[in-house]
């Protein structure tokens, strides 16, 4: 099985910026970020395939433009940097990772086999 490990959350004021890491056991060819409010169901929050040559990333509307997310095989790390946070963007924050095959439901929980524990993001 892959093992992730999810770091780097924190607490910051609005508008501040963290950068998510997840240090993965092996290659898969998908990567994602998922995230969870107290109360509210897991969304999904940005991904990024790497496929046959082809590296493209997806994000949920709430957060395009202020989250990038990017991966470095050579380091076995995938990154979520976000910037411009909000209070709304308070969260435990999820890293999944999967091999995939169609990329229409490539935000939704039941693409991803493997899953971290978590770490928490709080924005005041």
């Amino acid at each position: 099985d892959v093992q992730l490990v999810e770091s780097g959350g924190d607490s910051v004021p609005a508008g501040g910026s963290l950068r998510l890491s997840c240090a993965f056991s092996e290659y898969t060819n998908c990567m994602a970020w998922f995230r969870q409010a107290p109360g509210k169901e897991r969304e999904g929050v940005a991904a990024i395939y790497t496929g046959g040559g082809d590296v493209t990333t997806y994000y949920a509307d709430s957060v395009k433009g202020r989250f990038t997310i990017s991966r470095d095989n050579a380091q076995n790390t995938a990154f979520l940097q976000m910037n411009s946070l909000k209070p709304e963007d308070t969260a435990m924050y999820y890293c999944a990772a999967g091999m995939i095959i169609g990329r229409t439901n490539i935000l939704l929980q039941n693409q991803y086999a493997y899953w971290g524990q978590g770490t928490q993001v709080t924005v005041s």
